[in-house]
């Protein structure tokens, strides 16, 4: 997975300490992003199928009856220190918002940002490792852009195709449906504790191999079941943050037993070592206002933190209705993938009648 023959520039370069916040830790806070987004004029297209009005993954338009564009552009800092790794996991993390629209990628144009005195074998490395990636996926890189910055940044604007009629958005889950999540959590805080000098090296390669994992096989699993109702993938706004979106989207509730979600080695105890991304302080802000505890609720603040983590290159939320959702659950554990079913979908249970998320 790893590339070794600039062993050099690995020993010498520490990617985490040229920038203050890495991977989608380093995007902008949910808050502040919808505060923005909400004032803009509403675009009046027929073939805009999908665009940013609920937060969706990837933008979808119609060029065709029968075929459709889905867009995306990810991009951040790097939260890794070997630049061929970082390079993986921009390229899978930017290719995961085709996979969780129910499209398939064709090409992609890189973005970078780099200082103007920076050491271009660095650069060199984190291109081979989103080219690597991208030839994975059958995705062909077609060009790119490039600024000069100090803190240095990349990733890609991916292009895919996708039938209009097969498209899986965030705001169609269903009462009565089941949640599955397709990777553990837990890469905000592990990457954080890397940063600051206090992370194992098993941890990281734990969250490394399912930062470079793509969501291929799971959305090419998930498009044989007609019973998907929606589907996301988890990234910077955390599970509670996309999971928020698909709730407000959907007009549900959406209840996670906590217990179930699949949590990556060495997270728990990151969050224990204080290794706190600014990204998961900003999405509790953002999010936890929809939350509730049931009942009978009993888990430690160490897992509540994480469920605020925000995650690169995370797994697929998927939306299915009950009759389908073990079927899909073995299906895709078969193929490799680790999903977990984590929850289930409820009709809007506060008195107000806005959506929630409810964990147990």
């Amino acid at each position: 997975m790893r590339r070794r023959e600039n062993v050099a520039t690995e020993q010498v370069v520490r990617l985490t300490q040229q920038v203050k916040a890495g991977g989608c830790a380093s995007k902008l806070p949910p808050g502040s992003l919808r505060a923005v987004l909400s004032k803009l004029p509403v675009q009046n297209d027929p073939n805009l199928l999908v665009g940013f009005e609920t937060s969706d993954d990837a933008g979808i338009y119609m060029i065709a009856p029968d075929l459709a564009m889905v867009q995306t552009v990810d991009f951040f800092t790097p939260l890794v220190d070997d630049p061929f790794t970082f390079g993986q996991i921009a390229a899978t993390n930017a290719l995961s918002d085709v996979y969780a629209m129910g499209g398939r990628p064709v090409s992609a144009l890189s973005m970078v940002c780099f200082p103007q005195s920076g050491d271009l074998a660095v650069l060199e490395q984190i291109m081979r490792g989103g080219l690597a990636k991208m030839a994975e996926a059958e995705c062909t890189v077609v060009g790119g852009h490039s600024v000069r910055d100090e803190e240095m940044k990349f990733g890609y604007a991916v292009t895919g195709l996708i039938d209009p009629a097969k498209v899986k958005t965030n705001a169609r889950a269903v009462a009565g449906d089941v949640l599955i999540l397709t990777k553990p959590i837990g890469t905000g805080v592990i990457t954080t504790a890397l940063k600051q000098g206090k992370a194992r090296q098993a941890w990281v390669d734990a969250a490394v191999t399912s930062m470079t994992t793509l969501n291929r096989a799971a959305a090419e699993i998930v498009s044989g079941f007609a019973g998907v109702h929606a589907m996301t993938d988890i990234t910077g706004f955390a599970l509670m943050g996309h999971g928020r979106e698909m709730a407000t989207g959907s007009g549900v509730t959406l209840e996670i037993e906590t217990q179930k979600v699949p949590v990556i080695d060495g997270a728990l105890e990151a969050v224990r070592a204080g290794a706190i991304p600014g990204g998961l302080i900003s999405n509790r802000e953002f999010a936890e206002c929809m939350v509730e505890d049931a009942e009978d609720a009993a888990f430690s603040e160490e897992l509540r933190k994480l469920m605020y983590d925000p995650q690169t290159s995370g797994g697929l939320l998927i939306s299915v209705s009950a009759d389908q959702a073990a079927g899909m659950a073995g299906a895709l554990r078969a193929a490799g993938v680790n999903a977990v079913e984590i929850g289930r979908v409820l009709p809007q249970l506060n008195d107000r009648g806005n959506p929630a998320i409810v964990l147990k």
